[in-house]
């Protein structure tokens, strides 16, 4: 039987990858950083940063599925390496070791990040400059990925995950209305496509499943919609008001550039209240081209974003 090794198991992501995996009666191995969330989920504890001589004996793996990263919009730069440049590195030259048939990278569309409207972006498209140091090395870990060939990399870049357990997007934004108005900018045009956790999940079983496919595969619920609606939606849902209040981009941008600059040289390397990129997914309209998935991998969404907080807010 294959055997498959799940990274950041503990996570929202890794965690639905290897619950659907199990469903499906495959051999899984999670793992994550984590040792109590481990021991109490039956995961091994792996730091993958670390040299893989240190690793614990994780058996004979054939195929591995990478969700484990560190993804905040502000931090240190050398943390973002360690847990994205070197432990791809590192789970990479073990995946050779022992000969890996499948390597799935799961990235992040963060990558595309610029301040300007962008939609039906493809794979192929130019990459700007990094907007943070998780973008930055999550385009780094794609190089990694990608550049072992004999591995059969597959390189997922997912818009938006939300879902039962999610603890960054949905969650961040209604914390966030809950304490002060939103903005609106640009008339209010802003527009993006979310992903719900299933559909990622059933991209990643589509990855695995997909023996002639390599390369970067865009990932996404395929509906852009304007910001305000999906905000308006989530807090309807989870009981929260929401505020708007117009306010000029261009002074907003300056005063959080400022900010981020600010907490640069802050000793704490603490979260500036509010980032270029945040402001930006209030600005921009922004949608991804998923068609090389439907080609490639013969996968397509199947929860729309009304179905997909009925499922997180009713499950």
């Amino acid at each position: 039987m294959t055997k498959t090794l799940v990274t950041g198991a503990t996570g929202f992501l890794g965690g639905a990858v290897v619950a659907a995996l199990r469903e499906a009666g495959e051999n899984v191995v999670g793992t994550g950083r984590n040792l109590q969330k481990c021991a109490d989920r039956g995961f091994t504890a792996v730091n993958l940063s670390t040299p893989i001589e240190s690793w614990p004996d994780l058996g004979e793996i054939n195929q591995i599925v990478h969700c484990a990263a560190l993804s905040a919009p502000f931090g240190r730069y050398a943390n973002f390496m360690n847990a994205n440049v070197v432990a791809t590195q590192n789970l990479v030259t073990f995946a050779k070791r022992q000969n890996v048939s499948r390597f799935v990278h799961v990235s992040t569309s963060s990558v595309y990040f610029a301040p300007k409207d962008q939609l039906k972006v493809t794979e192929n498209c130019p990459l700007p400059r990094p907007i943070n140091a998780y973008a930055k090395t999550k385009h780094q870990s794609e190089d990694i990925v990608l550049d072992a060939g004999n591995l059969s990399p597959i390189v997922l870049r997912p818009r938006g995950i939300y879902g039962i357990g999610d603890t960054a997007l949905l969650p961040r934004l209604l914390r966030v209305a809950a304490r002060r108005p939103l903005p609106i900018f640009r008339d209010g045009t802003a527009e993006i496509d979310l992903t719900h956790v299933d559909d990622v999940v059933s991209s990643v079983l589509a990855a695995l499943n997909a023996p002639k496919a390599v390369g970067i595969f865009n990932i996404s619920g395929g509906e852009p919609l304007l910001i305000q609606d999906i905000v308006n939606a989530a807090a309807g849902n989870a009981g929260v008001s929401v505020a708007w209040r117009k306010q000029p981009l261009k002074l907003a941008m300056g005063f959080a550039a400022a900010l981020e600059n600010l907490a640069r040289i802050d000793p704490f390397r603490r979260e500036p209240i509010i980032t270029r990129y945040a402001l930006g997914l209030f600005a921009y309209k922004q949608g991804l081209s998923i068609q090389k998935a439907r080609d490639q991998l013969n996968w397509t969404p199947k929860v729309d974003f009304a179905e997909g907080l009925k499922r997180t807010f009713s499950p």
